[in-house]
């Protein structure tokens, strides 16, 4: 058994105020665990997206997060849960007054290959993004695959 205190776990860099990833703290080895706290207009995730192999559930905690999917949107209260199966394109956001807090699942844990859909302005299109760390390190980046350009910078 492993008991964490949510407070003192570590925030990594990303589209949301905070965001952290709990599966190695408490020693998961076939689930991805995640909680995040959006602030309006942040996201969970770098854009529409879909893992191969990876189905998740969001518990929604407080708060109100909104789902895009490749069908329209869904949007969850606290309280409520959402799952999305392996190859299911999804992307959540809050767009509420408030701020969010939501508990991410996901299995298995590695969530095998993910494309990301982003915006370019420069291909005038929604296009598979790569998401990286910039060389300065100081934050995470979208490159559309398509043409190079970084469409988003996320500290």
């Amino acid at each position: 058994m492993r008991k964490l205190p949510l407070d003192e776990m570590a925030t990594r860099m990303g589209p949301s105020i905070v965001r952290k990833p709990l599966s190695d703290a408490l020693g998961t080895g076939d689930v991805a665990v995640n909680y995040y706290e959006l602030d309006t207009g942040e996201t969970l995730s770098y854009g529409l997206h879909a893992h191969a192999e990876q189905e998740e559930i969001f518990y929604v905690v407080a708060g109100t997060v909104t789902f895009e999917t490749r069908d329209g949107t869904t949007t969850v209260g606290a309280d409520e849960l959402v799952r999305f199966g392996p190859g299911e394109y999804q992307h959540g956001h809050n767009d509420g007054g408030e701020r969010a807090r939501v508990l991410a699942i996901g299995a298995p844990r590695d969530p095998g290959e993910t494309e990301v859909l982003r915006s370019c302005p420069d291909c005038d299109d929604r296009t598979p993004h790569e998401i990286e760390l910039a060389e300065d390190g100081d934050h995470v980046r979208s490159v559309c695959t398509i043409c190079g350009a970084v469409t988003a910078r996320f500290d």
